[in-house]
């Protein structure tokens, strides 16, 4: 395959739209295989995080650690204040660890003290359900990955839309392409990947899109009852609003690509010269 130039970010953009394009031609091979740890946060029986682990095997060594029950939705949480259980088992040569604790307990836990030494890359999903916009600040799918991307492993969320055409084969066969592509040209320092997965036959997805984060909140809904015994109660639910612009990954994921957009672990936001000037009064309070 003809070389092309890493780009600014420190990934190969062209490895990875090889890397999920339906029908086009896989990366190359690491020169190695690569240690893989797997985790999830839909629990170690989900079906997603089965599939996955089975297609990652021939590109080298798959550990599995993730809860022993589903945890979706508990966003960055970690157990901290008791002790836990792991029960260890073996599935077609595989090690796989049954944690009772938080996803993201259960990659930082095995990353310090389960795995003989530290993997290649961590894979966190596959998750039953898009995690897209502002609503990855939810997920304890997108912080698993984020956890081992605090210890500077590369890491990578992966979401299945739900739907009608949704295949857990599809999606882990995608992303045995695009593991094999991060682990032969890495991913920046600081950052990790979110990848989404449209609901279709591998036919329908029309390739990969690199992706910004929707940023506008989701439109949420709060239904009011009242029971029986006079209670009030409320039923949350939520939508995304229509696609900002080509460049979100709600759009592509809704336009029938793969979207795969960069997250970075720090918090702190770029801010314009008149902001921070601004700001440089708060440098000026004292309390003496």
């Amino acid at each position: 395959m003809r070389r092309r130039r890493r780009s600014s970010t420190g990934f190969v953009v062209l490895a990875l739209l090889l890397a999920a394009a339906c029908g086009g031609t896989a990366p190359e091979p690491s020169s190695r295989p690569l240690k893989i740890l797997v985790s999830n946060d839909d629990g170690i029986d989900g079906p997603g995080i089965l599939a996955l682990a089975d297609a990652l095997l021939p590109l080298g060594t798959v550990t599995v650690a993730a809860p022993r029950d589903p945890r979706s939705g508990t966003s960055h949480g970690v157990t901290s204040d008791r002790l836990i259980a792991v029960e260890e088992s073996e599935r077609q040569g595989t090690t796989w660890f049954s944690i009772d604790a938080l996803p993201a307990t259960c990659v930082r836990l095995a990353l310090e003290a389960l795995l003989p030494e530290k993997p290649d890359v961590v894979v966190s999903g596959i998750n039953r359900g898009e995690n897209l916009g502002t609503v990855t600040f939810y997920s304890a799918t997108v912080a698993g990955a984020r956890e081992a991307a605090f210890l500077g492993i590369p890491s990578i969320a992966v979401n299945l839309a739900a739907g009608k055409g949704m295949d857990y084969k599809v999606a882990a066969g995608i992303m045995a392409d695009i593991v094999r592509a991060v682990g032969k040209d890495g991913i920046p320092k600081g950052t990790f990947l979110n990848v989404n997965i449209p609901a279709l036959s591998l036919d329908k997805i029309k390739g990969v899109r690199i992706t910004k984060q929707d940023t506008r909140a989701p439109i949420e809904f709060f239904e009011k009852t009242v029971t029986l015994e006079g209670a009030t109660e409320y039923k949350p639910s939520w939508k995304h609003h229509e696609p900002a612009g080509e460049d979100t990954d709600i759009w592509a994921v809704r336009n029938g690509y793969v979207s795969v957009s960069v997250f970075g672990i720090a918090q702190s936001a770029a801010v314009s010269a008149a902001a921070r000037k601004s700001l440089e009064r708060l440098e000026k309070l004292t309390w003496k």
